[in-house]
């Protein structure tokens, strides 16, 4: 178990969080402490006017509110009255067992968890010292629950949370291995709240990794007209199999209206991670020209997957960038047309002027020297994006280019400037002598 605490200004700011994440289907109230009634009685008027009155009894205390996470290991499953036991334990024992509390429920992360919120103000009036207190009562307290309810030492663990507990990192669903639901339910959970994507085929070029698909079936389908969404499993060919699950079948309900929010609100967060992936494309190409393969190789390293989509006939169309070190899912075009993948292929040699096709048989052969993992290139179509090969292309200029002019010491001959060019005289006009 890891446990977080942090102190806060306001109170309304980490109720509200808590209560917000319930009414979007991620979260639930599963209990209170020293509260008059049960919290499945309550309003939320009710839960926060608790806190409020406590804290009129002392307004010198700036920093009243208080924040914890407990947080377990993905193998633990536990029920909601073994996670209020715990709750209660550590509450009592970091100093805050006669203070009101209400413990929530979190579902929107890859690993169980649980968040406590409080105050520091007691029921005299007096502050609660908090000082040391994550490095002293709180790991007292949280190797003595460790030990008592049998869970997951977290020793040495709380630096690596965020990439430990994420289950995408234990490998992909394969349909048959487990329940599928589960399984899928695992990686929605990895993905949908760590990764910023801002259309749903930026969010399927994270979730084909790991055999999944978000699928809104053909334009004429019942499920599209409806505006419906279902979740898929994938074989290692990128073929559907098994039973499709309903977006609303699940726990947080990741239906196409949840995701719409999702985009919008992800548009902006990606925006200050696009040079990352456009300085790493460029890096790559710098004073020199490589292969396809060579490129997806060398953005590997820099934690950047690129997936290629093609058509039917095997025609290369589509490029998405996907960054696991930012969490950022970016379609190529969104970058820039030197970002597309015809641009890409431009550069990579593989179309020439006159503009040939590059067939499917070209791609294989370019990347034939690659395992082709999900982690690396992925064959599936587009789902929802505009094909690009309709659109007008500019040339290219790779920074090789431009690095040579910027270093040529003459300017071109036929460039002169205005001050320097020769006037042309002005006729004379009649009657004028070249005295006047």
């Amino acid at each position: 178990m890891v446990a977080i605490i942090k102190t806060g200004h306001s109170i309304h700011n980490i109720f509200n969080y808590n209560e917000n994440k319930v009414k979007q289907g991620v979260a639930e109230c599963i209990g209170e402490g020293n509260y008059p009634i049960d919290v499945d009685k309550m309003n939320g008027t009710m839960k926060l006017n608790r806190f409020l009155k406590q804290l009129e009894l002392n307004d010198n205390v700036k920093r009243n509110s208080v924040h914890i996470s407990l947080n377990f290991d993905p193998s633990e499953n536990h029920s909601k009255e073994k996670l209020m036991d715990i709750a209660d334990i550590y509450m009592r024992k970091i100093g805050f067992g006669e203070q009101p509390y209400l413990v929530y429920q979190h579902h929107d992360s890859g690993h169980p968890h649980i968040h406590l919120v409080t105050i520091k103000v007691r029921a005299d009036g007096s502050r609660i010292d908090m000082q040391n207190i994550g490095r002293n009562q709180s790991e007292v307290a949280r190797k003595e629950i460790e030990k008592s309810f049998g869970l997951v030492v977290a020793e040495g663990r709380k630096n690596k949370l965020n990439t430990e507990l994420l289950p995408i990192a234990t490998g992909k669903v394969q349909y048959g291995k487990i329940q599928s639901k589960k399984a899928i339910a695992n990686v929605l959970n990895g993905v949908l709240s760590s990764y910023k994507y801002a259309s749903l085929a930026e969010l399927n070029a994270v979730l084909q990794q790991y055999n999944v698909l978000a699928d809104r079936g053909s334009e004429n389908s019942r499920i599209f007209k409806a505006k419906g969404l279902v979740y898929r499993i994938l074989d290692e060919g990128g073929k559907p199999i098994g039973v499709p699950i309903k977006a609303s079948d699940f726990y947080n309900k990741p239906t196409l209206k949840f995701l719409k929010e999702k985009f919008t609100s992800n548009k902006t967060s990606q925006d200050s991670h696009k040079n990352r992936v456009k300085n790493a494309v460029d890096l790559a190409f710098l004073g020199k020209k490589i292969s396809l393969a060579e490129l997806v190789k060398t953005l590997k390293k820099e934690g950047i997957n690129t997936i290629f989509r093609k058509s039917e006939e095997g025609m290369l169309y589509g490029i998405t960038y996907v960054d696991h070190t930012t969490k950022c899912v970016f379609n190529g075009s969104t970058l820039g047309k030197q970002y597309s993948a015809k641009a890409i292929q431009k550069r990579c040699g593989l179309i020439t002027v006159p503009e040939q096709k590059m067939t499917g048989s070209t791609i294989e052969k370019s990347i034939d020297s690659i395992s082709k993992t999900p982690n690396q290139i992925s064959d599936k179509a587009s789902f929802g994006e505009e094909s690009q090969k309709n659109k007008p292309f500019e040339s290219d200029t790779s920074i090789g280019k431009v690095l040579e002019i910027l270093t040529q010491s003459e300017q071109a001959v036929n460039y002169i400037p205005n001050q320097l060019k020769k006037k042309r005289k002005k006729k004379k006009r009649k009657g004028q002598s070249d005295n006047q």
